[in-house]
């Protein structure tokens, strides 16, 4: 360990990378759960995937920049850009996963008996190539040019100093204040935030006015299926919940910088939200463990095959979900 670096930052670092370890291996299996088990095939698990990459992306490449911003090297100004600018990307694509769970959870309960006709694979698959190209082009709009290279360009030249500005590597001092609130947090945070709140509400009060109803005599019993689409949309919406708990402490202390710049934030406050933040991947994989049994068999199934030699029998693979009858 560099002797620049003080028992603070050890212990942030320490924090870190415990954060790092439990994320990547725990979204890597999740990942791996829907490789191998033909239940997790459909959209929703699809869009969980993806959710996934992104949280494993954060622990092996967000987290290791994150620490090397905090021990904070000379850089010049567009290198300490380029490092700042995958968290952001990261954070939409996991937003974007997000809200298409939540408008694939609300086409299940609202149009069961079409369902599979409008949400083909082929269509998640265009979805998911989708939220990633938008969350490309949102979290590299500070590289095209909003970000504070005049303001530090300013402060350069003041010094007599000539070419690309060389700063200690630090977020705020490349990322604008004005493009985190007003276009990263007031268009693409808050609003799919809302949006997906309002669409869960909708989801719980169709399923609950479903379940309300006597069970058909069918062959299909509607009970049997709203009650699951119930249980596994309490998991998702508490994934929801998670994420929005973890990331809207730091979207407000963003508020605060750019809106009251005199105001003093405590540096342990900024410490607990950007742990908050990247804690956030780490907490997905636990959600599904307990809460989607689909998950914990395929979980134990994957430990037992591969890590303990014990083969898992086959009558614990999940059978693929039911849909009310045609």
């Amino acid at each position: 360990m560099p002797p620049s670096v003080s028992g603070f930052q050890a212990a942030y670092i320490s924090v870190e990378v415990l954060i790092a370890l439990v994320s990547v291996p725990g979204n890597v299996l999740v990942i791996w759960a829907v490789k191998v088990n033909q239940a997790l095939r459909d959209a929703t698990f699809c869009f969980i995937a993806s959710l996934a990459v992104a949280d494993v992306a954060v622990g092996a490449l967000v987290i290791p920049l994150a620490i090397l911003i905090n021990i904070g090297p000379q850089t010049y100004f567009h290198t300490c850009l380029m490092v700042a600018c995958p968290v952001l990307i990261l954070t939409q694509s996991s937003i974007l996963a997000l809200l298409a769970i939540a408008v694939d959870r609300y086409l299940r309960v609202k149009i069961p008996l079409r369902y599979k006709t409008v949400v083909t694979p082929r269509r998640a698959a265009v979805a998911i190539a989708g939220c990633w190209l938008l969350s490309f082009v949102v979290g590299l709009t500070p590289m095209f040019g909003w970000n504070n290279l005049r303001a530090v360009q300013r402060a350069w030249e003041a010094n007599g100093s000539v070419g690309e500005p060389v700063i200690k590597c630090e977020f705020e001092k490349v990322i604008s204040m004005e493009y985190m609130v007003y276009f990263n947090f007031f268009v693409w945070v808050l609003p799919p935030l809302l949006l997906m709140v309002l669409i869960y509400l909708e989801v719980f009060y169709l399923i609950r006015r479903q379940l309300s109803r006597k069970a058909s005599a069918s062959a299909g019993d509607p009970q049997k299926y709203y009650g699951k689409e119930l249980r596994i949309a309490k998991s998702l919406a508490l994934i929801l919940l998670l994420f929005a708990l973890s990331w809207l402490p730091l979207h407000i202390l963003n508020c605060i910088t750019l809106f009251c710049p005199s105001c003093r934030k405590p540096s342990l406050l900024i410490y607990i939200a950007i742990f908050l933040t990247h804690g956030n991947s780490a907490m997905n994989p636990i959600v599904y463990a307990f809460r989607i049994q689909k998950f914990r068999v395929t979980f134990l199934k994957i430990w037992n095959d591969h890590f303990c030699g014990q083969p898992a029998p086959p009558k614990d693979e999940d059978p693929p979900e039911e849909r009310p009858d045609d």
